[in-house]
């Protein structure tokens, strides 16, 4: 998988390597930047998806493949892909592994531990490979097999908040490997921040002027939360 201009705006040979090195704030001490990604609903337009990642510090976007004529998923991905990329934000296929690397997609997010075994061959080195999984277990698996970030929470961002951030709360005390949280609210996304997540994933994206609206309380609620912590760490 081709790394993509988002890779060489990332100042490395992949831009999964800027996935798995938290952002550091020029602050003293330095505090680890929890960041955003986008899970955008493929009822999105490009433009109305542009919006949202402009409205806050978007770190990559979760596309699922529309439904219907392949041909015409095709062309529609590949102009968001492009538009995605030219904003300097990365552009994640989900499940798809072949067409994510048809349209010069930065990489895959992946819906289980299997999937991402398959997977791994065709994307690294240059490609990012994510995973959303609900289990300790598998998590480990997959941070052990070579997963970029591993995320916590339903896609669509249904279910209770309370599991994704105790998940978040251990994975982010343990390991290295940068951990995601899905939100679809300020509140819950403030929540997954204090957890200590690397990134925060958004998702049920709203259409029209509401979406980048949401992204922008989003925002202002994490960069909060980091603007806490930095405060309440002693001054060396």
């Amino acid at each position: 998988m081709p790394s993509g201009p988002a890779s060489e705006r990332a100042g490395c040979p992949s831009f999964a390597c800027f996935l798995a090195e938290p952002v550091i704030m020029p602050t003293e001490p330095e505090i680890p930047r929890c960041r955003l990604m986008l899970v955008l609903p493929p009822t999105l337009s490009a433009a109305e998806a542009i919006a949202c990642m402009g409205a806050g510090d978007v770190a990559a976007v979760i596309v699922t493949t529309p439904a219907g004529d392949e041909t015409a998923a095709k062309a529609q991905l590949s102009e968001l892909c492009t538009a995605t990329q030219a904003a300097g934000v990365a552009f994640l296929l989900a499940d798809r592994v072949e067409l994510a690397s048809d349209i010069g997609a930065d990489g895959v997010h992946l819906g289980s531990y299997a999937a991402l075994k398959r997977a791994l061959p065709a994307v690294k080195p240059g490609g990012i490979a994510g995973i959303g999984l609900e289990g300790r277990h598998e998590a480990m698996e997959a941070g052990e097999a070579g997963a970029d970030y591993v995320l916590f929470g339903a896609r669509d961002g249904s279910g209770p908040i309370e599991p994704v951030v105790e998940l978040v709360s251990w994975w982010a005390e343990v390991f290295e490997v940068p951990c995601v949280g899905v939100a679809t609210t300020v509140e819950d996304a403030r929540a997954i921040a204090v957890a200590g997540a690397d990134f925060v994933a958004l998702a049920a994206v709203p259409a029209g002027p509401d979406g980048p609206a949401l992204v922008a309380d989003v925002e202002r609620a994490v960069a909060a939360v980091d603007r806490t912590v930095a405060d309440a760490t002693p001054k060396a």
